[in-house]
């Protein structure tokens, strides 16, 4: 017996997403507004890799209690220490900040936390594997390359748009990786959650995913455009997110369920990189739908010259 499912979206959906423009455009004032005005006055809380620090890496003879472990090692007072695991429970990376007052500071901080660890387990019993210093000269270099991996990511990413299709679909993904990424930022600058390296990827996956979405409607756009020549510009952009409205569901729902639980089980440690994610991958959809596509109209694009290029 065969049974159908049903479609969790209707496939001949009429929603008046470029009528709702309004009230997108203005949310996304508010997100970029707001998050332009917590970076400038909270900025961002860098993480170990781009300050500077300690990374502590051990084996303990047994499985740790880490919530007892964290909170022990948060009464130093050496700000807050991540705990990693990896590989199994008893392989553990621990990562200090680089601490005021040079290097006799931190080795001072390097051994407050080896105390707590051979209270924890037992003196002799914690397999030190390695102590690596990273240097704040480091973590500037990092902050740069990072820096440039955002901005040659969205540049390449701007320039395929921009000769598959036309300049307006290149300038309309441009406007809606820009609110994506400041959203992002603004997020972590609001919540002071860590922004480390894992961070930044998120942001670049968060990046390839938005632009992946807004390809799709970009081609139903132009597809739209050549086999209905005479309909308005604002019911071609309609007719175009309906059609793949579905599909945004069916892929944005299943990702974000396996984020969920990445945040569910994945543990602290990886709990700013999810979170980038999953509001990412909100503000990616809402700027796929309300900022680069609705641009169209206003770049006017039905009114280009090589409007009708033929198809890459």
């Amino acid at each position: 017996m065969i049974i159908k499912l049903l479609p969790l979206v209707p496939h001949d959906t009429k929603i008046d997403f470029f009528g709702h423009r309004f009230y997108a455009m203005f949310a996304s004032l508010i997100i970029i507004g707001g998050s332009i005005l917590c970076l400038s006055m909270k900025g961002l809380n860098f993480g170990i890799d781009f300050t500077g620090g300690t990374v502590i890496e051990i084996q303990a003879p047994v499985d740790p209690n880490l919530p007892d472990l964290r909170q022990k090692l948060d009464a130093l007072k050496l700000g807050e220490v991540p705990i990693q695991e990896f590989g199994s429970k008893q392989s553990l990376m621990i990562r200090l900040r680089q601490q005021e007052g040079g290097p006799e500071a931190q080795k001072a901080a390097i051994d407050q936390v080896r105390s707590v660890l051979d209270a924890e387990f037992a003196p002799g019993k914690v397999d030190y594997r390695r102590t690596e210093f990273v240097g704040p000269q480091v973590g500037s270099e990092l902050k740069k390359a990072g820096l440039f991996a955002v901005l040659i990511a969205i540049g390449g990413i701007m320039g395929y748009i921009w000769l598959r299709f036309n300049w307006q679909y290149g300038v309309g993904a441009f406007l809606a990786l820009l609110h994506d990424v400041i959203g992002i930022l603004g997020l972590f600058s609001l919540t002071q959650m860590h922004f480390d390296l894992s961070t930044l990827s998120a942001i670049l996956l968060v990046a390839g995913y938005s632009i992946n979405e807004t390809v799709i409607i970009f081609d139903r756009v132009r597809e739209t455009l050549k086999k209905y020549r005479k309909m308005p510009m604002q019911e071609v952009i309609n007719y175009s997110i309906n059609s793949t409205f579905p599909r945004t569901i069916m892929t944005s729902g299943s990702t974000l369920l396996a984020i969920l639980a990445l945040y569910l089980f994945g543990g602290m440690v990886i709990q700013s990189f999810v979170s980038a994610l999953f509001i990412g991958i909100l503000i990616g959809t809402h700027s796929s739908y309300f900022v680069s596509t609705p641009s169209l109209y206003y770049l006017k694009l039905r009114h280009a010259p090589d409007a009708q290029e033929v198809v890459a």
